[in-house]
């Protein structure tokens, strides 16, 4: 640990803390930081650390993974997704392909990409051949969709598009009846192109501490610290422990391409149920692009349901910051990253995976 993580944990431990406060850190990246960096065991026992709906391969729904195993099995297609998301798992039968993986294995022609200029690349390197883009996440891999879009592509490319806004959710929670949370850290990548100012709404309607924070355990126990600070001397605000990276307004090239071709809709998130105002669609100009109308849907009602994850997966609960990661019931028996039964156990911003990755590998015993 650096000398200046250091001093920021030594400011932490001088603080007249409360006998509890619980922090949620929004974004997997964050989790992922925290976790390897073992800070939950260096700060102080009266804080605690949740990890929050910081995964958008957590949250994707179970229709649109489900669809895009069928449009790669049965129509003439390329389909390309993010590598997370061909792992992650559907509620079939066992005779079925419970994943993109799977799928692949029976013989459908999936492939991971990395960035979306890899499907541009597949799409123009086969003129001949319809390739479906996958393409699943929050704000910050969104915005490259947006721009690829933006740009032009290929006539024979489309986007399935799982997109969701991460802000809605923090909303949501904090407006239930029990937020389960004191103070939020918000999440630097996805402030990087929205700015912080989406972040206000904690503060000025909920009066709440926040901090956006980067990557570092020197800008994560920053972000710590003020909103420790925050909480015990009642005077609440924004502040930005990001501010190299994080500038006000954000990213307005990234902004303006999102909104030229994507529209703000209503959207399910898997194991929560459908959250106002919270997911990305394409446009109606671009409808010649959108494989939810160039192709059959193969989805179905019961498919729809809030609850939808697998029988004993506690994975909603994880994503809400309701129990630990390590709380699940299945968490280091019928589930580890091998074999996921649920979608945090599959992405690297999962938090059981992250905790698994950090050495978790059963249930710690609690304290009374």
């Amino acid at each position: 640990m650096s000398q200046d993580a250091r001093q920021w944990l030594e400011r932490i431990r001088s603080l007249d803390l409360p006998p509890r406060v619980r922090i949620m850190n929004v974004c997997g990246g964050h989790e992922r930081s925290i976790t390897l960096a073992g800070l939950r065991s260096a700060l102080p026992p009266s804080i605690e650390l949740i990890p929050g709906p910081g995964c958008p391969v957590c949250v994707c729904p179970e229709e649109d993974i489900y669809q895009a195993i069928q449009l790669a099995l049965h129509e003439d297609v390329t389909l390309v997704a993010f590598g997370d998301m061909l792992r992650v798992p559907v509620n079939v039968k066992k005779s079925e392909a419970r994943s993109l993986v799977e799928a692949q294995a029976a013989g459908a022609d999936v492939r991971p990409i990395a960035s979306p200029t890899e499907a541009v690349s597949i799409a123009r390197d086969h003129p001949d051949r319809a390739v479906v883009f996958f393409a699943a996440g929050f704000e910050t891999t969104t915005a490259p969709v947006a721009a690829m879009l933006a740009e032009g592509v290929p006539e024979n490319l489309s986007v399935l598009l799982s997109g969701r806004r991460t802000w809605p959710a923090v909303a949501m929670l904090l407006e239930s009846e029990s937020p389960g949370f004191d103070a939020l850290i918000a999440p630097g990548h996805v402030s990087t192109v929205m700015g912080p100012e989406e972040w206000d709404f904690v503060v000025e309607r909920h009066h709440m501490p926040a901090a956006v924070a980067g990557f570092t355990p020197e800008s994560l126990l920053a972000a710590t610290y003020s909103v420790l600070r925050q909480h015990i001397s009642g005077e609440y605000f924004l502040d930005n422990c990001y501010p190299g990276v994080v500038r006000p307004g954000g990213n307005p090239t990234a902004r303006r391409q999102m909104e030229r071709v994507l529209d703000v809709v209503d959207a399910n998130w898997r194991g929560v149920g459908v959250i106002p105002d919270s997911g990305f669609e394409l446009t109606a100009e671009l409808a010649a692009h959108n494989a939810r109308r160039l192709f059959p849907s193969y989805q179905d009602a019961a498919r729809r349901r809030a609850g939808q994850m697998p029988p004993g997966c506690d994975c909603a609960r994880v994503v809400l910051g309701r129990i630990y990661p390590d709380e699940c019931r299945l968490y280091g028996k019928a589930c580890t990253p091998r074999n996921p039964v649920g979608p945090c156990m599959v992405s690297d911003e999962g938090a059981c995976r992250i905790w698994w990755a950090g050495g978790v590998r059963q249930q710690r015993p609690r304290v009374a």
